[in-house]
C-alpha cells in the first residue's frame, strides 16, 4: 500500500501532469498528420527527456505513445486518410459514417473505444504483466508464423464480398513488401538494378498513396457529385447513446483482449491487432451485412484493439527488456537514459516505478479522451472547407508526410504511383485495404517461416507438432471455412 501511495504522490506533481497533457496532445497531433506516427513523435520529444526528472520524462513518452496511436483514427474518419498504419482498419467504417454526415458520432465511438481499450491494457499490464511476459517467451518463430497466417485471414473480412479480388490485392501487398534486401541472405530482390529500390518500398508512402492520394484523385473526378455537402456534415464530438452500446460491450471486450494479447508478443504491433480484431468483429457481429458501410461494431473492435496494445506492449519491454517494435525500442532507449534497467528484476525490485507507470497510463488515457472530445470540433472542422481547397491542402500534407518519413523524394513518387494504382483498383472494385494488410504482415510471416524451417531442418510438418501453432492453424482453417460450413449447414437444414 505504501508503494501505491508513493507512486500516486510522484504522479500528482504539476510537472508530471503537465508532461502527461502535453505529451498526449503532441501525440494526437502527430497521429493526425499522415505519415508521421508514434516513432517520429517519440523521437521528436526524446531530447526533452534528457534534462527531465525520471517520472515526468516517462509520462511525456507515454503520452506521445498513446496519443499518436489514437490520433490516426481522426483523419481516417474525416478524410479517409489513416494517420498511422493501424488506423487503416478504422477508415473502413469511419469514413462511410462521415459521408453520411456522422463524423462526430464516429469520433465518439473511436474515442470511447480507444480509451476503454487503453485502460483495459493498463489492468493487463499490472495484473498479468509477468505471467504474460513468461507466456510470450513460448512463442518461437513457428508460433509467429501461425499468428501471421491467422492475421492474413483479415483479408477475407475486408474484401467487400469478392474474396478473389481481396486475395489478389493482398498478394500485391505481399509482393511489394518483398522488394529490397532478403532478410536472411541479404541479397537484393525485385530491385531491377535500381538503387532506390534496394531499401525496399516503404509502408507509409504506400498507405499515403493508396488512401490519401487515391481518395483525393477520386474526389477530383467526382467533385460535388457524391456525399453530403460539407456544410451539412456534423462536426465535433457526439457520445454514442447508452442504448447503442447494448450488444457491443462484448465486441469492446473482445477487441481489448485481442489487442492486449497481440501487444504482449514482440514483433507484432497495433496494426496486426487492429486487423485481427476487425476480422473477428465482422465474423461475430449481428450487423455483419452492414460492414463496409459505416458499422460501429468495426470501429469499436479495431480501436479498442489497437489502443489495448499500448499497455501490453510495455510488458515484454519492461519485464524482459525486449522491445516488440520500433516504438517500444525508442521507449526502451529513453528508459535506459533515465537510469532504468528493464529486465526480470524490474517488477521485483522497483515495484514503485511500475505503479507510477500504471498511474501514468491511466491519466494518459483519460487525457486522451478529454483531448479527443474537446478538440474534435477543430479536427472535423476541415469538413467545412470548400472541397477544392480541402483537396489541395490534403495533397500537400500527404506529400509532406510521405517525404518526411525518410527525407527521400523517391517516397513521394511511390505515394503518387500508389495513388494512381489505388484509383484504378477502386474503379474495378478491388479493395485496397488488403494491400496494407499484406505489407504489414509479410515481414513477420516470411522471417518467422524461414527461421522456423531452419529450426526444423526444413520439415514444415513439424510446425504442427507445436501445440500453440497447431491451435492457431486450426483457428485459421475454421475461420476460412466457416462461411462454407455455415452455407452447407443451412442447406442441410432446409
Amino acid at each position: 500500500m505504501d508503494l501505491i501511495v508513493s507512486a500516486a504522490t510522484q504522479i500528482a506533481t504539476p510537472l508530471t501532469l503537465l508532461a502527461i497533457v502535453a505529451g498526449t496532445l503532441v501525440g494526437v497531433i502527430v497521429g493526425v498528420l499522415p505519415g508521421l506516427g508514434s516513432v517520429i513523435g517519440l523521437t521528436m520529444v526524446l531530447p526533452f527527456t534528457f534534462s527531465m526528472p525520471q517520472i515526468p520524462a516517462i509520462a511525456l513518452m507515454l503520452g506521445v505513445y498513446c496519443g499518436s496511436v489514437y490520433g490516426g483514427s481522426i483523419t481516417a474518419i474525416v478524410l479517409n486518410t489513416p494517420g498511422t498504419p493501424q488506423s487503416a482498419a478504422t477508415a473502413l467504417e469511419g469514413f462511410p459514417m462521415a459521408q453520411r454526415g456522422e463524423a462526430d458520432l464516429a469520433i465518439g465511438w473511436v474515442t470511447t473505444s480507444s480509451t476503454i481499450g487503453g485502460l483495459f491494457s493498463v489492468l493487463v499490464f499490472v495484473l498479468a504483466g509477468p505471467s504474460l511476459a513468461a507466456f510470450s517467451l513460448q512463442f518461437t518463430p513457428i508460433e509467429y508464423f501461425a499468428l501471421g497466417l491467422f492475421a492474413m485471414t483479415c483479408i477475407a473480412g475486408v474484401s467487400s464480398g469478392n474474396l478473389l479480388k481481396g486475395l489478389t490485392a493482398g498478394a500485391l501487398g505481399v509482393l511489394l513488401a518483398t522488394v529490397g534486401n532478403d532478410p536472411v541472405t541479404g541479397d537484393l530482390r525485385f530491385t531491377f538494378d535500381s538503387f532506390q529500390l534496394s531499401a525496399g518500398i516503404g509502408l507509409i508512402p504506400v498507405i499515403v498513396g493508396l488512401f490519401a492520394f487515391s481518395e483525393m484523385f477520386m474526389r477530383v473526378l467526382t467533385i460535388d457529385r457524391d456525399g453530403p455537402p460539407p456544410e451539412q456534415m456534423r462536426v465535433g464530438f457526439r457520445m454514442p447513446p447508452l442504448a447503442a452500446w447494448k450488444g457491443r460491450l462484448g465486441m469492446l471486450l473482445r477487441g481489448s483482449l485481442i489487442g492486449s494479447f497481440v501487444g504482449a508478443l514482440p514483433g507484432t504491433g497495433a496494426a496486426t491487432a487492429a486487423f485481427i480484431a476487425y476480422s473477428e468483429a465482422r465474423r461475430a457481429s449481428k450487423h455483419k451485412d452492414n460492414f463496409g458501410k459505416g458499422e460501429p461494431d468495426g470501429l469499436v473492435a479495431c480501436e479498442s484493439a489497437n489502443n489495448a496494445v499500448t499497455g501490453s506492449a510495455l510488458v515484454p519491454t519492461l519485464s524482459l527488456g525486449i522491445p516488440g517494435d520500433p516504438v517500444t525500442a525508442v521507449m526502451l532507449g529513453a528508459l535506459v537514459v533515465q537510469g532504468i534497467a528493464p529486465g526480470p528484476q524490474l517488477f521485483a525490485n522497483h515495484l514503485d516505478l511500475i505503479y507510477a507507470i500504471f498511474f501514468c497510463l491511466i491519466i494518459v488515457n483519460l487525457a486522451m479522451f478529454a483531448i479527443g472530445a474537446l478538440g474534435a470540433s477543430l479536427f472535423t472542422r476541415v469538413l467545412r472547407i470548400p472541397e477544392p481547397i480541402l483537396i489541395g491542402l490534403i495533397l500537400i500534407i500527404a506529400t509532406v508526410g510521405a517525404y518526411g518519413v525518410n527525407g527521400n523524394p523517391f517516397d513521394v513518387w511511390v505515394a503518387f504511383i500508389a495513388g494512381v494504382v489505388g484509383v484504378v483498383l477502386r474503379h474495378f472494385r478491388f479493395p485496397v485495404a488488403p494491400i496494407v494488410i499484406g505489407m504489414v504482415l509479410q515481414p513477420t510471416i516470411e522471417m518467422s517461416l524461414r527461421q522456423g524451417l531452419i529450426l526444423t531442418h526444413g520439415n514444415f510438418w513439424a510446425f504442427f507438432e507445436r501445440p500453440i501453432a497447431a491451435i492457431l492453424f486450426v483457428i485459421t482453417a475454421l475461420t476460412l471455412c466457416w462461411p462454407l460450413l455455415r452455407k452447407g449447414y443451412a442447406r442441410v437444414k432446409r
